[in-house]
């Protein structure tokens, strides 16, 4: 067995803008639909007064401590760090001709200190967020106007950064619109079935359109789409929960369907006409779908149960994403089941079905972490994690998957995405800050910024397991 990672394999984390930036209204940034969100992407919205109070208006403050957070990443070695666009830093309302020139130049700043540091930016152009304006006066992506705002906003980054930016992927785990509309389409909680679906085809025409101008605007550049992978195993082998299984894990995989291989999948044709959903797609649409990703990336952090059983549904639902909870696997503090095995099973089903290169854009562990009596952060339990995910991710590569890369979710804390915490850290890197908003902003090394450095270091060679 190999016990080393590829040379040429990309290392490093990933954040989001609106979990880290702060600076919510600088230089001439408009609202987005995460800044009406304090409470994170199943809280209610919420319209901004002034002097009111979110925990993400500052965030870690990013903005202004770039140089010393990438100072940091670079002493662990990254070869590439995952960034998101506020998309309303640029086109503060959604809907303008001319860009915002102060939201692109703090971009510039931001890829021009990585390339410092030979750091390689990977790009997400939304990442759980759109301007708020678009959802206030279109209706988010159920209006069809949406795409081409999208398709400018895409079109003008691309032209601007594309000396800096090779690395790129449109939606942020598309799939999570199906769970929370307003982060992911933004449209209100209680849409219907049907509206939900018509955005998302809107949606994956813009990523199509993307892909498309990134291929015209940066011919040596990749871009990718982005799943939240929300693998599932059968909870029995009755056939019934086996086919159960087949059906939820197409629910997610439908979307890398659709922008791997350009098309509507048979089986979602069904499920809409079962369902009676009658989506508006023009032929223009369909040619738009067949632009399809140069690489699948996704985010990893735990596994479930489907069964057939609609009581035991109801007696054992578990996490956000009502998975029925696996009886032989551990949980996190947070009730998310940790299953290393499973990164290798969803690593070689996404190559297996769709023989693109992949890429693992977040994983990690959410944590409670405190300070030791020496005043340090000494996270045994982060290490193990991602040791034991690694071993697995080294295996999946061994049996033929190709990976272009791992950046594991928050390498500095960060505020959460699903309830805005502070507390849930997942980071290499400890930030002195409380719920709150007191606290210094100090950074500090936690004991798994060592253990990371020297997996990157030595290839993964110093991976136990």
């Amino acid at each position: 067995m190999t016990k080393t990672f590829p040379d040429d394999f990309l290392w490093g984390g990933a954040l989001a803008a609106n979990q880290v930036e702060g600076a919510y209204l600088t230089d001439g940034k408009g609202l987005s639909t995460s800044d009406v969100m304090p409470n994170g992407v199943f809280g209610p919205v919420r319209e901004r007064t002034p002097g009111d109070f979110s925990i993400k208006d500052v965030a870690i403050d990013f903005y202004h401590r770039y140089p010393e957070d990438i100072a940091l990443f670079a002493e662990m070695g990254f070869s590439c760090l995952r960034v998101s666009i506020a998309w309303s830093r640029i086109f503060p309302q959604g809907d303008e001709q001319e860009p915002n020139e102060a939201g692109l130049a703090w971009y510039d700043k931001l890829f021009d200190e990585l390339a410092r540091h030979n750091i390689q930016p990977m790009v997400t152009l939304s990442h759980y967020e759109m301007p708020w304006g678009l959802v206030e006066n279109y209706g988010g992506w159920g209006n069809r106007k949406v795409i081409a705002f999208f398709e400018h906003y895409a079109r003008t980054v691309f032209s601007r950064y594309r000396d800096k930016v090779k690395l790129w992927l449109t939606f942020n785990e598309i799939n999570m619109s199906l769970h929370a509309p307003m982060t992911g389409v933004g449209l209100p909680e209680d849409s219907s079935r049907a509206a939900v679906y018509q955005a998302i085809h809107h949606q994956l025409v813009a990523s199509g359109l993307a892909v498309k101008a990134c291929h015209e605007l940066i011919p040596d550049a990749r871009i990718g789409n982005m799943l939240l992978g929300g693998l599932t195993y059968p909870l029995s082998c009755k056939p019934e929960d086996v086919f159960a299984t087949l059906q939820d894990n197409r629910s997610w995989l439908f979307f890398g369907d659709v922008q791997c291989r350009g098309a509507y999948p048979g089986y979602m044709q069904r499920y809409f006409r079962e369902q009676d959903i009658s989506l508006q797609i023009t032929p223009e649409d369909l040619a738009a779908l067949r632009h399809t990703v140069d690489f699948i990336s996704f985010s990893y952090y735990m596994t479930g149960c489907v069964t057939a059983d609609p009581a035991l549904v109801e007696k054992l639902r578990g996490n956000i994403l009502d998975m029925v909870p696996n009886p032989h696997l551990a949980s996190s503090e947070w009730g998310w089941q940790i299953d290393p095995l499973g990164l290798r099973t969803l690593l070689n089903t996404l190559w297996d079905r769709y023989q693109k290169p992949l890429f693992i854009v977040e994983n990690g562990l959410g944590a409670n972490d405190q300070p030791a009596a020496d005043g340090q952060i000494h996270d045994d339990y982060r290490i193990s994690y991602l040791n034991d995910h690694l071993v697995q991710v080294r295996e999946a590569i061994d049996d033929g998957v190709e990976l272009m890369g791992y950046t594991s979710w928050g390498p500095i804390d960060l505020i959460s995405a699903s309830k805005a915490e502070v507390g849930k850290r997942y980071g290499f890197i400890h930030v002195d800050l409380n719920q709150d908003g007191s606290g210094t902003l100090n950074r500090s090394r936690k004991d798994s910024f060592w253990w990371y450095q020297q997996v990157i270091k030595t290839h993964g060679a110093s991976l136990k397991g």
